[in-house]
């Protein structure tokens, strides 16, 4: 099991902010620097709480000179087994403004599997001068995740796994070599977690934000969750009502699909969002550098890319895997989470028509996670055996590549691979999946859904906000992942709800 260690201040705000681009979870940070309703407006006055005294609990440590702490708090395996041990879960907390604080914000950024505590350390870039002046913001890392110990770790060389083979193989014995890298990973998974893995789901982290606020001292608490951590949150609420402050859930996935349901949602998402990336890139003259290249027609100058990738994978760097059509796929996916990666994308592809596969690697890099000494982190690793963990079904190779003909039918570009492999099937079934959501007897609920969210589409976020007992539902009009920051409007109704607790309208559009 790779080793966890504290970070040193800069080297994880310098980290931090390389991942937040990379996975782009939430909306424009410029924005929020500039902030809605700041610290004078007399709008969000309110009487100020007092912190309790946690010291105990989590050990607090300053970090750095910015109003951040780190600690962490012990919670069990498994309640009903002693003998498995525990997690130390990894906290972090931006500090409040004493004078004017409300309470706790909880904050998980999605994944699953993406470390929270990252959110915290470098909430001033995320998070209005609203929600800083009047909240704790505190993130951790659920268990299983980032340093949290012990985390899932599965492998070591992601090239391995995730490049250089074919994803739309010509023959069986290429097809053969999907299937025994994914059960390779599995096992992996297995050998190095497999002692705790069957409790890193969602209602384990669920119990864990109940441990959360009753260690912060809290007898209610807010709490802010991005794309998953809209399920996260979903959960937690169904379970601990009555401990529901106030609840944000931007970017909401569908509370009632599937997960292959939901995987058939977000290929059509991305989809959606490719064609909206072509239709920009045909019209932005130089702001796009692959519609020099097109001939007017993105649409079809990327099928042709496609193709030949496929046929004749692309040179990058040394010591590095070829731009295969994998890596051109996860590259574009990447870039597809948020239009302010689309430029990027545009000389990408403008690079690779020209011989050049870096570009795209680098965006591949991107949604794995690599690391500027060469390394990984263990998102994707975590988000693989989570979603496993939430799921007491286990597929069979013909039902995954039933699935996956599926997916390619509503997303062709999106979903260019001809074979897949069962993703949980060398994994033990939980004994009880993600429970059902309803959100009976809370707070009332804030879900934000924006228009062009490729990752989570806006049609599952309604889903989530009708099937939740007490919610609203926010629209942003954008092209990304998730809404909060996207303008003025919805940084003023989410933190007018957090801060005053004023519901805002339900179907309040935001543009």
């Amino acid at each position: 099991m790779s080793p966890r260690t504290r970070r040193h201040p800069d080297r994880a705000k310098a980290r931090t902010r390389d991942r937040l681009l990379a996975v782009t979870l939430v909306g424009a940070v410029g924005l929020l620097a500039a902030g809605c309703g700041g610290d004078d407006d007399p709008g969000l006055a309110v009487s100020a709480v007092a912190r309790p005294d946690t010291t105990s609990e989590f050990g607090w440590a300053d970090f750095g000179d910015d109003g951040v702490q780190t600690g962490s708090l012990e919670v069990p395996v498994d309640p009903d087994d002693p003998s498995l041990g525990t997690f130390d879960l990894y906290v972090a907390r931006h500090l409040a403004d004493p004078d004017r604080r409300v309470g706790s914000l909880l904050i998980n950024p999605g994944g699953p599997g993406v470390p929270g505590a990252d959110f915290a350390i470098f909430a001033d870039q995320l998070f209005s001068p609203t929600l800083l002046t009047h909240f704790d913001i505190v993130g951790w890392d659920p268990r299983g995740t980032g340093l949290t110990v012990p985390a899932v770790d599965c492998v070591d060389d992601y090239d391995r796994f995730f490049a250089g083979f074919d994803i739309s193989p010509d023959d069986e014995a290429e097809r053969a070599t999907v299937l025994e890298i994914a059960d390779e990973f599995q096992q992996g998974c297995i050998e190095r977690s497999g002692d705790f893995f069957e409790h890193v789901g969602t209602n384990d982290s669920a119990a864990d934000m109940d441990r959360l606020r009753a260690a912060l001292g809290e007898e209610t608490i807010s709490y802010f969750g991005f794309s998953y951590g809209s399920e996260l949150g979903a959960v937690w609420a169904t379970l601990y009502p009555a401990t529901v402050r106030a609840a944000v859930f931007d970017g909401a996935v569908d509370p009632v699909a599937s997960q292959q349901e939901a995987g058939l949602q977000q290929a059509a998402g991305f989809e959606a969002a490719l064609s909206a990336f072509f239709a920009w890139c045909d019209g932005a003259g130089d702001d796009c550098a692959f519609g020099a290249v097109s001939d007017g027609d993105s649409a079809a100058a990327f099928d042709r890319l496609a193709t030949a990738v496929d046929a004749s994978p692309l040179p990058t760097e040394e010591g590095r895997p070829p731009t295969d059509l994998g890596v051109m796929n996860n590259g574009v996916v990447q870039a597809l989470y948020t239009s302010r990666l689309w430029p990027e994308l545009g000389q990408a592809l403008a690079d690779a028509v020209g011989g050049d596969g870096k570009g795209l690697l680098a965006l591949h890099d991107q949604y794995f996670g690599r690391t500027e000494d060469g390394t990984w982190d263990d998102t994707i690793e975590a988000f693989q055996v989570i979603q496993c963990m939430d799921d007491v079904e286990r597929e069979s190779i013909d039902v995954a590549q039933a699935r996956l003909d599926e997916a390619r039918a509503i997303a062709p570009r999106v979903v260019p691979a001809t074979v897949t492999a069962p993703s949980c099937a060398a994994f033990p079934a939980p004994a009880q999946g993600r429970i059902d959501i309803t959100g009976a007897g809370t707070a009332p609920i804030v879900v934000v859904g924006t228009t062009g969210d490729s990752a989570t589409p806006i049609d599952g976020t309604r889903r989530m906000a009708d099937t939740l007992a007490n919610a609203v539902l926010v629209v942003v009009e954008a092209e990304q992942h998730t809404g909060y920051g996207a303008n003025e409007c919805v940084v003023d109704a989410v933190d007018r709800y957090l801060v005053q607790l004023t519901v805002p309208a339900d179907g309040l559009t935001c543009r």
